[in-house]
């Protein structure tokens, strides 16, 4: 009875013990969160790309704010309007704290960033619980001299294929096309053979844009390289291969017979999908999981509509091949002009240690649970009758993501779209057709500084030859330009 007694009392004394210390950690993580809401938000300007067509309202802005007590000024700029905004802001010495950055845009940037006008923020991510996640591969691919000065949104390795319009498919009894030449029928079908059955001529086949993606998945599909490629023991460029000359000979092809927007070259992405959406073209060449947002926009459009999703596209030679990107989409830096502490740095980096969170990842990328999406099995899925709201509010804000799902742990989606579902599972088994850039972990100071110059002769000289407006000559003395302009030096540095 004694011995009962003594381990009794063992017993109170720990379980007091256990409840005070509890008490005394809520009161110091009460004490904590009221110190930092006593502070002064911390204010943070951000300069990002917009993929739709209208500004956000600020309602998941003020969330986020309320969240990580700051005060964000984000400065929206149209995708197609980006890379000359950015210049003239670093022109002018006018840029913000952060801002997005694309793979061009870095390659820009890395004379500037070994100048020291870059916060190199490697060494600062280890203290931080959720950046320190990171995937070091990763992080890699975006060094500068293997150094790390920015934060990436990971992407899976390949999202490229087709949406296409099924119901005009099924009603000229066309498959899904397993090669390029099947492909080509369908667009052409698409254009001359009256799809949508209403007796006018008014459709075409490809819906593209200003740059030169669309066509690049077909040159890949032809088998040139992604980029740059190796041929006769040397690195070289995509447009030097013969295998792109034959992918622009097929898509020469597309603008002489109708098949394709002629405007292309100066379409906007918006514009692009709403060929699309709107009934005009049949076949877009992206990202496939956006079938989704397209198809909610075409079904106000036509409530027949139907869309469906497809990667399989076998070149001449019988092998199928897509595009892989470094596993990235963009990523965000921190000029030293405009962060001008280490202090500073340090407020940043912990406002987007929380959107690495799971809480602050699936509130940037998913909004207000039971409000602006539901989870099902373990998965995020938008509440339908708010898709408008979650456009508005939500879908904008993509650009702010750090990480991806393995290392924030935000929900992947769930969708009652079977398409949407679809793209997800063709984003997996793409991984086994991937050609790699082979200059992604190079170095080439020429490229750094010229790229944005030598990469608009080429794609002038590209789409020209599409228009007709050069010939194969014409495109071999853009190439002989582009070599005097520093491209015969970028492929020396590639190549040392």
């Amino acid at each position: 009875m004694k011995k009962r007694s003594i381990v009794f009392l063992f017993c109170c004394i720990i379980l007091t013990g256990g409840l005070l210390l509890g008490c005394a950690e809520q009161e110091s993580n009460s004490e904590n969160k009221q110190a930092a809401s006593d502070s002064e938000p911390q204010e943070i300007s951000i300069m990002l790309n917009l993929h739709v067509p209208e500004v956000p309202n600020e309602r998941l802005e003020e969330l986020i704010e309320e969240e990580t007590n700051t005060e964000l000024d984000i400065k929206w700029v149209p995708d197609n309007n980006y890379a000359e905004s950015l210049n003239t802001a670093i022109a002018t010495n006018n840029l913000p704290d952060v801002f997005l950055l694309k793979d061009v845009t870095l390659d820009q940037q890395k004379d500037a960033i070994r100048d020291d006008q870059y916060w190199e923020i490697g060494p600062y991510l280890d203290d931080y619980p959720n950046l320190s996640k990171l995937n070091k591969d990763i992080l890699k691919n975006t060094a500068v001299d293997g150094k790390i000065y920015t934060l990436y949104a990971g992407r899976p390795l390949s999202r490229q294929g087709l949406i296409y319009r099924k119901d005009w498919a099924d009603n000229l009894g066309l498959d899904a096309p397993g090669n390029v030449d099947e492909l080509y029928e369908m667009m052409r079908a698409f254009t001359e053979d009256d799809p949508d059955g209403n007796g006018k001529d008014d459709t075409i086949g490809l819906t593209d844009r200003e740059i030169l993606g669309t066509f690049e998945n077909f040159a890949t599909w032809h088998g040139a390289p992604n980029n740059w490629g190796e041929k006769d023991g040397q690195l070289l460029p995509q447009f030097m291969f013969p295998e792109y000359r034959e992918a622009m000979d097929y898509f020469k092809q597309l603008f002489d017979n109708g098949y394709i927007n002629k405007d292309a070259p100066v379409t906007s992405k918006v514009d692009q999908q709403e060929l699309l959406k709107n009934g005009t073209a049949g076949v877009y060449i992206g990202t496939m999981g956006d079938v989704e947002a397209m198809y909610q926009d075409a079904l106000a459009i036509n409530p027949d509509v139907v869309f469906d999703v497809h990667h399989y596209i076998e070149g001449p030679d019988g092998e199928y091949r897509t595009r892989a990107i470094p596993g990235y989409g963009s990523m965000l830096i921190f000029p030293k002009a405009a962060v001008e502490t280490e202090e500073k740095l340090q407020g940043i980096l912990s406002f987007f240690d929380y959107l690495m969170t799971p809480e602050g990842a699936n509130l940037l990328l998913w909004g207000v649970e039971g409000e602006h999406y539901e989870v099902i099995d373990g998965k995020g899925k938008v509440i339908e009758e708010n898709r408008e709201a979650f456009n508005r509010e939500i879908l904008p804000y993509t650009s702010l993501e750090i990480g991806e799902p393995d290392t924030n742990g935000r929900y992947t989606g769930f969708f009652d779209y079977e398409p949407r579902t679809k793209a997800d599972e063709l984003y997996m088994d793409n991984n086994d057709y991937l050609v790699h850039d082979p200059t992604t972990s190079l170095e080439s100071e020429t490229w750094a500084a010229q790229s944005e110059t030598l990469t608009q002769i080429m794609t002038d000289a590209t789409y020209q030859y599409f228009l007709g407006q050069i010939d194969n000559d014409g495109f071999d003395q853009a190439i002989e330009k582009w070599k005097e302009a520093g491209g015969t030096q970028v492929i020396e540095e590639y190549n040392q």
